[in-house]
């Protein structure tokens, strides 16, 4: 399918949605405590990116499947095993925790898509150590991202740079192109592929989310039809900026 390319006017509204992403987790980030529910966080959320004008992506989304039930809350919240879509239900956060947090809204038209991993009060060793190793490795791959270049070389990077750091980084769950609607091609790899896939171009605007596991890479999906989850209970941690792609590299859209 075509990589639709963003006029300038596009991106700097895309670039406004992403602010407001970006400060709905500063918003968050101190509540964010043992003793806090998911629904807490869910609803804090939710209450300021609608004081703001914005609208959730996620809270209703039913995905592909037409009996697929709809996703209850404003933000995925995965906890510790947890790779990815994880409810924001009335459970409680521990001291030890790390919890994922992922948010996406659209504002005057436009997405914002990106993922936090927060530590909860004091963690292990381990846990701190995937948090910096999953962080690095999107900055790796937002390193790797460049017109002129292809596609392949983002899951190239963060997939060389996470096997020297003995973790696993999840295949089947990618990036995705994003503007008008939170999934446009193309589909983003954090692996490396048998094709280059397409040139990038000055103007493709897409999200990198590498999801790294401190053990294996398999995982299987929970029964509520959404939360992903580590096949060997091991420990996953995910972050995720939405970029554009430019000619001398990629701007990252989800800052303040």
């Amino acid at each position: 399918m075509r990589i639709a390319i963003k006029r300038p006017k596009e991106i700097t509204k895309m670039r406004n949605a992403g602010r407001l992403v970006a400060e709905t987790f500063e918003l968050i980030r101190e509540q964010i405590q043992p003793g806090v529910t998911l629904r807490d966080l869910d609803r804090l959320s939710e209450e300021h990116i609608l004081s703001r004008g914005a609208s959730s992506l996620y809270k209703g989304y039913k995905g592909s499947q037409a009996n697929h039930p709809p996703f209850p809350g404003v933000i995925c919240a995965s906890v510790n095993q947890e790779i990815c879509h994880g409810l924001p239900d009335d459970r409680v956060l521990n001291n030890g925790d790390i919890i994922g947090i992922d948010i996406g809204l659209r504002y005057k038209g436009y997405c914002g898509d990106a993922c936090v991993t927060f530590a909860v009060g004091e963690i292990s060793t381990e846990a701190s150590r995937l948090l910096d190793v999953t962080q690095q490795a999107l900055m790796r791959g937002i390193a790797a991202t460049r017109g002129g270049g292809y596609l392949y070389d983002i899951g190239m990077a963060i997939e060389n740079y996470a096997e020297k750091q003995n973790v696993s980084v999840v295949r089947e769950w990618g990036g995705h192109g994003i503007g008008r609607n939170l999934h446009e091609p193309p589909s983003v790899s954090h692996t490396r592929m048998p094709v280059r896939g397409p040139r990038l171009k000055p103007g493709m605007v897409f999200t990198i989310e590498p999801m790294i596991n401190s053990g294996r890479a398999e995982w299987r999906l929970l029964r509520d039809g959404w939360t992903v989850v580590t096949r060997d209970g091991s420990l996953s941690a995910q972050f995720e900026h939405s970029v554009a792609v430019t000619r001398n590299g990629a701007e990252i859209l989800t800052l303040l």
